[in-house]
């Protein structure tokens, strides 16, 4: 199963472009596919005291959330597509991380105390964009979100794709861009 997490609030976006050609390219090849559009969903990134306390035990608060997960469990390509704002993710697809990525779910942990991964997800497109320069985001992107945080969960196999002046760039950058990303899917 593949699955797109989509993180931008905007229907007008090039962001969503992105999402309806993957959409689309999926259709054609004939593939199975789920979206989790954070948004249109209305889901809360914000972590309260209520789900901190049943974070330890793998558990949520947020229905969505548990929805999230087994949706997560059951994908074995993940495609993940949002803005770069102030250099880093925008705060609801953190908080996906934050609240989604529970222990039973996405980690479990050894009889010593390392995390282990419990998602089994073979093939992942992060596909982003920015204003500035791709080498501006590359330490974020490449040693802190792929690193540490998905690979250290079993989201493997990371291919990153940025399109660098999507607001003030030439439409043509954007179609080459859109070009490249959808016959990589």
């Amino acid at each position: 199963m593949t699955t797109i997490v989509f993180s931008h609030p905007w229907e007008g976006s090039f962001n969503r472009v992105i999402l309806d050609g993957v959409v689309e390219k999926l259709r054609e090849k004939g593939r199975v596919f789920q979206v989790i559009n954070l948004v249109a969903d209305g889901f809360n990134p914000t972590m309260n005291v209520t789900d901190l306390a049943l974070y330890n035990r793998g558990e949520a608060a947020d229905p969505i959330v548990a929805k999230y997960g087994e949706m997560l469990q059951n994908t074995d390509e993940l495609i993940i597509i949002f803005p770069i704002w102030w250099g880093m993710m925008p705060a609801i697809f953190k908080g996906f991380l934050d609240k989604v990525l529970l222990k039973g779910v996405a980690y479990n942990y050894s009889d010593d105390g390392a995390m282990l991964p419990a998602l089994d997800i073979r093939r992942t497109m992060l596909i982003t964009t920015s204003q500035g320069p791709t080498a501006l985001y590359r330490h974020f992107i490449e040693d802190n979100l792929i690193a540490f945080v998905l690979n250290s969960v079993g989201i493997n196999n990371v291919k990153w794709y940025n399109c660098e002046r999507t607001a003030h760039g030439s439409r043509e950058n954007r179609e080459e861009f859109l070009k490249k990303v959808i016959a990589k899917v």
